[in-house]
C-alpha cells in the first residue's frame, strides 16, 4: 500500500485539477459503510483526512453542497488558508473558491457564517416554485428547474461562470441524485478504520439508477486510514 503524501505538490498530484470539466465528489465512510456517528460526520475522521480534504477545497473552483449538510454540518465561510490562497494565486485561479448551496426550501440562515463570512457571495441553486426567503440578502440565489433543483442544469451554469472543476461534500441525498442524473465523475473515498453499526446511513441515497463502472486511480494509506480515488472507466 502506497503511503499518503505528507507535503502539498504530492497531494496536489493525487488529487489533480482536470483540463475537461469534472466533478469530483468526497466522503468518509466506517470501514461497515456507515457515513456518520450520531448524525456527524467528524466522528469518523483521522489521520490524513484533513490534508485531502483541505487539498480538494484548495484545488477546486466551487465546493457544491447540501442545505440539510450545511445545516448539520454548521457550515463556516470557505476560507482558506494563506499558504493555500498563494498556491492558488500561483496557479492563476481567483483566491478563494465559489461556495454552492443547493435548496429546494431556502430554509437557511442568513446568519451562519457560510453566509455572513463569505470571502465571495455565495450561491444558492434553488427551483422557480421555492417561496420567497431572506437568504437572498446575503447570497446570489438562481432558480433551475420548476418544482426540484435541476442538478444538471445547475452544473451546465456553473460551467458556463468559468467553474469547472467540481467539489461535492454532500450530503448523501445530494450525492444520489447527482448520480442519478449521471454527474459525477470521479469519487474520493477516505476509509475510516471503524465498525460503526447501527442504523448510520451510506454515502448516496435516492432515485435507483443504472450502475456506472468506475477504474481506481489510487489506493493511499495512513495510520489504518484508507484513501481511495475512483474515476469513470
Amino acid at each position: 500500500m502506497i503511503p499518503l503524501p505528507e507535503d502539498r505538490d504530492g497531494l496536489v498530484a493525487r488529487y489533480p485539477r482536470h483540463e475537461r470539466p469534472t466533478l469530483r465528489a468526497n466522503f468518509i465512510a466506517s470501514a461497515d459503510g456507515a457515513v456518520s456517528v450520531d448524525g456527524l460526520s467528524a466522528g469518523l475522521q483521522g489521520p490524513g483526512d484533513k490534508e485531502v480534504f483541505d487539498t480538494l477545497r484548495m484545488v477546486c473552483d466551487a465546493l457544491v453542497v447540501a442545505a440539510g449538510t450545511v445545516r448539520a454540518e454548521r457550515y463556516d465561510a470557505l476560507r482558506l488558508t494563506a499558504d493555500d490562497r498563494a498556491w492558488r494565486r500561483a496557479q492563476g485561479l481567483p483566491e478563494f473558491p465559489l461556495m454552492v448551496i443547493v435548496s429546494g426550501s431556502l430554509d437557511l440562515d442568513p446568519a451562519q457564517l457560510i453566509f455572513s463570512d463569505a470571502p465571495v457571495r455565495p450561491i444558492v441553486l434553488t427551483h422557480r416554485a421555492a417561496p420567497v426567503a431572506p437568504i437572498g440578502e446575503v447570497a446570489e440565489v438562481i432558480a433551475v428547474g420548476d418544482e426540484r433543483v435541476d442538478l444538471a442544469a445547475g452544473v451546465r451554469l456553473l460551467h458556463e461562470r468559468g467553474a469547472t472543476q467540481l467539489l461535492c461534500e454532500g450530503g448523501p441525498a445530494l450525492l444520489g441524485s447527482m448520480i442519478a442524473a449521471d454527474l459525477v465523475d470521479e469519487l474520493c473515498l477516505t476509509v475510516a478504520p471503524l465498525l460503526i453499526g447501527g442504523r448510520a446511513g451510506r454515502i448516496a441515497t435516492g432515485p435507483p439508477s443504472p450502475p456506472r463502472r468506475m477504474s481506481l486511480r489510487h489506493a493511499l494509506t495512513r495510520d489504518d486510514m484508507l484513501f481511495l480515488r475512483y474515476a469513470r472507466s
